[in-house]
């Protein structure tokens, strides 16, 4: 069938006496792809190397609307009435609006997103200026392909325009033949309303396809070795979290609340995200709402088998609470959460979710493949975050998927957080695992290693994979050496609180200009950044260009806590005990595009600052593009910068343009 075609998986529309639905995958976008096409991109092996042209493009067209819909109330027991701005398309699966369709592309594809903004005139955005980093402008938007190596400008990866309701917009993504394939996300970015839209559910899966397989001179794509092979399918679940901050208000417009202060929402009232009242530091779990996954609030996922390696690929869609992922095998009997509050989430799991956690084996990190398949237990995920996890559950049974316990060193935050659930996985059949998993997934990767792997490379993959689960064929970026760092970069995140009632968002001390250009860095040099936040901690992320962490200090100035086993114990507990904190430990050496960069300290302050090292190179494109704090209301108040690509001069400055 043509690509994207066809759905994944079908959310059905809730009855009030249904519960939560299964969780499925995303919907696909219908696409317009020639069938010539499609068969000309399957038979391509072992490499893609295609030229760009009318015959190669994807056509993909996305409405924004305000939708009506329901979302899955579990302290209520039924769906809430919600009305959210939203992507809609041919496709998109009528029960789940609001996890945006998936879009599956190929690297040498030209793909087009025409943007049809379709919702009604905006009060909050003025046409005679005012303040950038006051939010506005709810209802104008625009699109970001966070994470993919494209150019910026133009028509291409263009988050600095606004697309103003009764326009539309044509994007066109050129995914060069070399672009590494993997996990990445779409999202709304029009500055002074990414976080309202995201909160909406403006956000989806976009994942880059890969065909190319290791050769002796050049590195593969991973999906070439999880090809199927006899009694191992290597299932893929493709997993977008969100946390959807709908609020009902009443007539004077203020947020209504139940008795606990979470969010309430009456059975003939419909939810929105209509203001940045909803949104701060604690607002997330003080609204008592589910991060939902695919769109289902505490779903689950049928089809699993014991002893099958399930790659998850999972994205953190939020604007601002960390996710801290684990599996634990659920209690045989163990009833389904019924009437369950954020409150009320840690006593269910302690009663029922009552396994040890299951390990499992990180492979990918913000979509670019690591050197090493890493087994853990926990994955924490910050806004904007990737994880690929190879997954593979021991036995038949029910277990439960959940954020564990976040402290405030390691949560966006600050703030203690009990464990909650995010759904349940059913598994059934299959074949017992008795064994340690890890030696299993490594037995099983090599199976496939030998199965899908070209001769000339499949004893090189086959080695690599016994010494360690190693993935060195499959890295799409090297190390960006000592030798080749030309220059050197320093930010400091920061919240400036000092005069009373004001609060300002900064980066190096200064709140977001548009009309700034901050940073102006050259073609074909790779500098080394310092990265730090004086006030509480931030998600770095930057556009275009991914980097590679060197090291991550400690508050003490020495100790690097990205080393393999560190362990990162700065951040106190709410009784003042030191707590172990995961993220940071194994990171050295891994590629991405956006990291917490940590502040432990009470209240904040350089006492308690990491010192994040990271080395990015400038290939390919020029042009302007942002970096920002992935907090997303933090980005809307100021906490961004511009950058600008330039050519080299010549001279070893950059060239200002032809007079």
């Amino acid at each position: 069938m043509l690509l994207a075609l066809v759905l994944s998986g079908v959310f059905p529309a809730w009855a009030a006496d249904q519960g939560p639905p299964e969780i499925t995958g995303p919907s696909q976008l219908e696409s317009r792809v020639p069938a010539n096409r499609l068969q000309t991109l399957m038979s391509l092996a072992p490499r893609l190397a295609i030229p760009l042209s009318e015959q190669h493009d994807v056509i993909y067209d996305l409405d924004v609307t305000y939708t009506d819909s329901q979302l899955w109330n579990p302290a209520e027991g039924r769906p809430d009435k919600v009305k959210l701005r939203s992507y809609q398309g041919a496709g998109v699966a009528p029960g789940a609006p609001f996890v945006a369709p998936l879009i599956e592309v190929y690297p040498g594809q030209t793909v087009r997103v025409t943007l049809h903004n379709k919702l009604p005139d905006d009060p909050t955005c003025p046409t005679d200026g005012g303040s950038a980093n006051i939010p506005h402008c709810f209802n104008g938007t625009n699109l970001h392909t966070h994470g993919l190596w494209i150019n910026p400008n133009g028509n291409g990866d263009n988050m600095l325009i606004s697309i103003n309701p009764g326009v539309s917009f044509q994007y066109e993504y050129n995914i060069a033949p070399d672009h590494p394939a993997g996990t990445f996300w779409y999202h709304s970015h029009r500055h002074g309303s990414t976080a309202l839209q995201v909160s909406s559910g403006m956000a989806g899966a976009l994942i880059v396809r890969g065909t190319r397989a290791p050769v002796a001179s050049a590195n593969g794509d991973l999906d070439t070795l999880l090809r199927p092979i006899q009694d191992q399918p290597f299932r893929e679940r493709v997993m977008v979290f969100q946390q959807i901050q709908y609020a009902c208000r009443d007539k004077n417009g203020n947020i209504e609340r139940n008795p606990d202060q979470s969010y309430a929402c009456g059975p003939n009232e419909s939810g929105g995200v209509e203001d940045y009242d909803q949104f701060g530091p604690g607002s997330w779990p003080a609204s008592g709402r589910f991060t939902s996954i695919n769109g289902a609030v505490l779903g689950h996922l049928d089809s699993a088998a014991a002893g099958q390696v399930e790659r998850w690929r999972m994205i953190h869609g939020g604007v601002r609470d960390t996710i801290a992922l684990q599996l634990r095998k659920r209690a045989p009997g163990a009833k389904e959460p019924a009437g369950l509050t954020a409150a009320t989430a840690q006593a269910y799991v302690d009663a029922n979710c009552t396994g040890a956690p299951i390990p499992y084996h990180l492979v990918a990190a913000d979509g670019l493949t690591m050197a090493a398949a890493a087994r853990t237990e926990v994955a924490v995920f910050q806004p904007g975050y990737r994880w690929d996890a190879l997954v593979v559950f021991p036995e038949a049974g029910d277990y439960c998927i959940l954020n564990e316990t976040s402290t405030a060193s390691s949560s966006v935050n600050q703030n203690f957080r009990p464990t909650q659930l995010l759904g349940t996985v059913h598994v059934s059949g299959g074949a017992p695992v008795n064994g340690d998993l890890s030696e299993y997934l490594k037995a099983q990767l090599q199976a496939a290693a030998a199965a899908n792997m070209p001769q000339d490379v499949r004893g090189k993959v086959t080695h690599e994979l016994a010494d360690g689960m190693r993935l060195t064929s499959f890295i799409p970026h090297s190390d960006v050496t000592d030798s080749e760092v030309t220059g050197a970069q320093k930010l400091t995140f920061n919240i400036d609180v000092s005069q009373i009632n004001e609060v300002f968002f900064e980066v190096d001390g200064q709140p977001y200009d548009p009309k700034r250009i901050d940073r102006t860095l050259i073609l074909g040099g790779a500098d080394e950044w310092t990265l730090k936040s004086n006030f509480v901690s931030h998600p770095f992320h930057i556009h275009v260009n991914p980097f590679q962490i060197v090291k991550i200090i400690a508050p003490d100035g020495k100790t690097d806590v990205s080393a393999p086993g560190a362990v990162d114990n700065f951040g106190k507990d709410q009784n003042g005990k030191p707590v172990i904190d995961p993220q940071y430990p194994g990171l050295k050496g891994v590629w991405k595009d956006t990291l917490f960069i940590k502040n432990v300290a009470a209240g904040g302050g350089p006492s308690g600052a990491y010192t994040v090292i990271v080395r990015t190179r400038y290939e390919r494109y020029i042009g302007d593009f942002v970096l920002h704090c992935h907090i997303l209301d933090h980005e809307d108040q100021g906490m961004m910068q511009n950058i600008r690509i330039a050519l080299p001069d010549g001279h070893g400055g950059s060239a200002q343009g032809h007079h």
